[in-house]
C-alpha cells in the first residue's frame, strides 16, 4: 500500500468512525479522535473480512465492502464506547 493508499484508508476509517457513530444505538460518550481511530481500525478489518469473498475486487464502487465496513465500524464504536464508559476516560471506576 503506497502513501495514497494509507491516506485515503485514513479517510475513509473517519468517515466510518463518524457513521458508525451516528447508526449505533444510545450515546457514545467517546471522544472523537477515539472515533476516527475506531473507523480507521474498521475500515482495516472491515476489508480483510471483505477479501476471502472477493468483494473488495468488484468493478467499480465494492458496496459489499463499504456495508462490511459500516457494520464493523458500528459494532467497534459500541464496544469502543462501553469499554471506554467503564473506565471513565482511562481511570477505572472503584465501588
Amino acid at each position: 500500500m503506497g502513501i495514497g493508499g494509507i491516506f485515503s484508508a485514513i479517510i475513509v476509517g473517519a468517515i466510518l468512525g463518524v457513521v458508525g457513530r451516528a447508526i449505533a444505538p444510545g450515546q457514545q460518550k467517546i471522544p472523537w479522535w477515539l472515533t476516527i481511530l475506531t473507523g480507521i481500525i474498521a475500515a482495516f478489518i472491515g476489508t480483510l473480512l471483505a477479501k476471502p469473498f472477493g468483494w473488495d475486487k468488484t468493478p467499480g464502487i465494492d458496496f459489499l465492502e463499504i456495508v462490511l465496513q459500516v457494520i464493523v465500524a458500528v459494532i467497534a464504536v459500541t464496544l469502543v464506547a462501553g469499554l471506554y464508559a467503564k473506565t471513565k476516560g482511562g481511570q477505572t471506576t472503584r465501588h
